[in-house]
């Protein structure tokens, strides 16, 4: 399956990074010595990759808006077009030595994801969706939801606040209630992975509080595209940029999953 030029451009780019992060990370296992040494190296391969994503992408399309995490927002000439970038989504996982974190670049046009890259480079997987062409697990083999219909069948995904964060008691809240309902709860530590591991049916469905534009764009295209549904937490909320407020799942299970994170809210 072949994509679009933007789309090519998204990809070149999240691979030249995940090729450098690749490299940083493997060196991480040896700085685990030291307390501050693993954490001052994560940030300086965030802030790498975070150039190369932008070089690349500012080169080929030198007249599009970026978002990208770690960075202050580039309006760009084309106000109708924003790259939206996060260099390392799962930066603990990173940091920690767990090969569970991704490159993200997600492509706006007035308003609406029209082109996503989810790259991770420790399992070399490539998940990628343009509007209208259906989500892919590097161009060979297209994405679809899980296709369980029963609740106690799914197993479900989030990312648990830290302690003092004001999201941690509805979490608390929504766990209490969705673990004795379904096979079990997964907290992998990267969002963007999370939904793109909705839209390959390995999980029935994820939902988070309070994400930023760059944790779930890629994601939230992906699983539309492979048959499944993300809305607000918050119904009244018309869009996601409004609170980051986010619940994605299959349609077989969704209004059964979603009803229960809501009663949280």
């Amino acid at each position: 399956m072949q994509g679009s030029a933007n789309l090519n451009v998204m990809i070149k780019a999240a691979r030249k990074a995940g090729r450098g992060l690749n490299k940083d990370f493997g060196e991480i296992e040896n700085l685990q010595i030291s307390a501050k040494a693993p954490q001052d190296f994560a940030m300086r391969a965030d802030r790498t990759a975070g150039e190369t994503i932008r070089e690349a992408l500012i080169e080929a399309r030198p007249t599009y808006g970026m978002l990208c995490d770690g960075a202050a927002e580039v309006e760009g000439q084309d106000p109708t077009r924003r790259w939206i970038v996060d260099p390392i989504d799962g930066t603990t996982n990173f940091l920690h030595g767990l090969p569970h974190w991704a490159v993200t670049i997600a492509l706006e046009h007035k308003g609406q994801i029209t082109s996503a890259v989810i790259y991770d480079p420790t399992k070399d997987e490539l998940f990628w969706a343009e509007k209208g062409s259906g989500a892919w697990l590097d161009g060979r083999q297209r994405l679809r939801v899980a296709g369980r219909s029963a609740l106690i069948e799914g197993t479900f995904a989030t990312g648990l606040p830290t302690a003092g964060n004001r999201y941690l008691p509805a979490a608390i809240k929504d766990l209490a209630k969705l673990a004795p309902a379904c096979t079990g709860v997964r907290q992998f530590g990267a969002a963007a992975l999370d939904l793109a591991y909705v839209a390959a049916g390995r999980i029935d469905g994820y939902w988070n509080r309070g994400l930023s534009p760059w944790h779930w764009a890629a994601g939230s295209l992906l699983v539309r595209e492979a048959g499944g549904i993300v809305e607000p937490i918050r119904p009244e909320t018309q869009t996601l940029l409004e609170d980051g407020h986010l619940v994605s799942g299959s349609g077989a299970v969704f209004e059964k999953f979603a009803k229960i994170v809501r009663s949280s809210a």
